[in-house]
């Protein structure tokens, strides 16, 4: 592994971030944001470390909010709703087109924000910054095309119908793309009307309410996106509070269920965007180059820790060995240490118990006969701050069976399992042979089989001849235990708004009584 180190200078110690390096930052304002404005917590007894996981030291404490603020923040919402439901499609879109703006502007601040909450490299974290303002900008573009239909009746009569939001909507997200996911959420959200009320992780609680600022100086009206942080009893209250209309969730299948659970006892629509166990299929026909580039994007951006990765990587036969040979070669070469350099390619895991747990399943794959070519153990960088960090090498198993833990369950970690195949059917079969149904990919010359084989493949996503791409123009989302619902692309306007029928009469009323 190449050990990087870097220097950076910090030119601030509140949540202002440009230039800031590993172990400088110190985050003192308050992370929670309703009625255009931070909000000071008001219990601090339940406060819980949040921990930089490139160096362990302790980034700031959660402080997660009580009934009394989750109430606050949802009829802040409420309030700003209600002015900016009546506002044009253009007018939103203009507000959020700025927004858009101002991430773009202020993108290499956020990334290193990021990238302190959360490990990854800030190569990543500035292509997830990216993302996030071309994803408002996308619905910025939407928002003045929302319509409805119109119907002609016999007698000149009509009817009509009408998109309209739904009203405070909750997104609660994950802790591997922090800001992205939040961007992710409220846009399609906003420009359907919606005001949202966001509950990030309670492992990176940091950027969100950076972007709450970005939407309140752009010019939407206060309290239409708010940040309230927490955990699990946070989450709950959210989803029982009977002013919230809908919830989308991103995390695990069986927090999901939870959500589900709570958000069916008001009848409120959901939208969950879980795990994913999905494999990658590479054909002896493939381009070669390509496909084990793709299996290393599919496997090791943000240290393995992406839900849709192809983690099952099923080869042919024939090019098994070598594709293990290149691909080990390449997963050796990795850059692993400090996240704030840019030559940095792999960060740290997010938390210590989550390293120790991907740790774990790799000698129990070991001890069930997986056989370690290069990686898996906890690397320590010779640079002293870093050296509390969560950092693990990239680690490529071979001898893998489709019975093995590794195979059938999320790591969450740098992790590819490899197993060989003969054939295509059998290779479906495999393939499909999971509760999970997030995301797929092949490699293959035939445009034939490429075609055949992502109609058959059970999931929501199929990549063909790559892996990972994410354009925001293009709906994600779950089929199986994966979830439901979608997220990006114009499908996602339907999730975050409902339709009214609206039936004209223009003539006399035919009655039976």
């Amino acid at each position: 592994l190449k050990l990087l180190r870097c220097t950076l200078c910090i030119t601030s110690a509140r949540c202002r971030f440009h230039n800031v390096s590993t172990g400088a930052l110190v985050v003192t304002e308050p992370l929670n944001f309703w009625g255009g404005a931070r909000v000071k917590p008001k219990d601090t007894k339940n406060s819980e470390p949040v921990y930089e996981p490139a160096t362990g030291r302790v980034l700031c404490d959660m402080i997660p909010c009580g009934e009394e603020e989750v109430d606050e923040a949802i009829k802040s919402a409420h309030s700003a709703y209600l002015k900016w439901s009546k506002l044009s499609g253009m007018e939103r879109a203009r507000i959020m087109l700025e927004a858009a703006r101002i991430i773009r502007e202020r993108r290499d601040e956020i990334a290193r924000a990021e990238v302190a909450n959360n490990g990854k490299s800030i190569t990543e974290a500035q292509v997830d910054i990216d993302v996030a303002w071309q994803c408002i900008e996308y619905y910025a573009g939407i928002a003045p095309t929302l319509s409805g239909q119109h119907i002609q009746l016999p007698g000149g009569s009509f009817a009509y119908t009408r998109r309209e939001p739904l009203g405070v909507c909750v997104g609660i997200g994950a802790w591997n793309y922090p800001f992205q996911i939040a961007a992710w959420k409220s846009a399609p959200a906003l420009a359907c009307g919606n005001a949202m009320v966001f509950k990030p992780s309670p492992m990176t609680p940091v950027t969100a309410v950076m972007l709450a600022e970005i939407y309140k100086e752009a010019g939407v009206p206060d309290g239409l996106f708010n940040v309230v942080q927490g955990g699990a009893e946070t989450g709950g209250l959210l989803c029982h509070h009977p002013m919230v209309a809908k919830v989308s969730f991103t995390g695990s299948v069986p927090t999901g269920k939870k959500v589900m659970e709570m958000a069916a006892k008001g009848v409120k629509q959901v939208t969950l965007e879980l795990g994913g166990k999905s494999p990658l299929i590479i054909f002896k026909d493939c381009e070669l180059e390509n496909a084990i580039k793709g299996a290393l994007m599919a496997n090791f951006l943000t240290q393995g820790e992406v839900c849709c990765n192809g983690t099952r990587v099923f080869v042919q036969r024939e090019i098994m060995p070598q594709f293990l040979e290149e691909v080990v070669k390449r997963t050796k070469v990795i850059s692993v240490g400090d996240p704030m350099c840019e030559e940095t390619r792999m960060g740290a895991l997010i938390s210590k118990p989550h390293m120790e747990k991907v740790l774990g399943f790799i000698k129990q794959a070991k001890e069930q006969g997986a056989k370690v070519l290069c990686g898996g153990e906890r690397f320590v960088p010779s640079d002293p701050k870093l050296k509390d960090g969560y950092f693990v090498s990239p680690c490529v198993l071979d001898n893998c069976r489709d019975d093995m833990t590794c195979v059938k369950e999320e790591i969450f970690g740098p992790v590819m399992s490899v197993l060989p195949f003969d054939t295509e059917d059998e290779v479906l079969q495999r393939a499909n042979n999971t509760t999970f149904g997030l995301a797929s990919g092949v490699f293959t010359r035939d445009i034939a089989r490429a075609h055949r084989v992502a109609e058959n493949l059970q999931a929501g996503t199929c990549y063909i001849n790559n892996y990972n791409v994410g354009p925001v123009e293009v709906p994600f989302g779950g089929y199986k235990m994966s979830g439901f619902g979608r997220e990006n692309g114009q499908v996602t306007i339907e999730y975050y708004s409902q339709l009214k029928t609206v039936v004209v009469e223009m003539g006399d009323v035919e009655s039976f009584f």
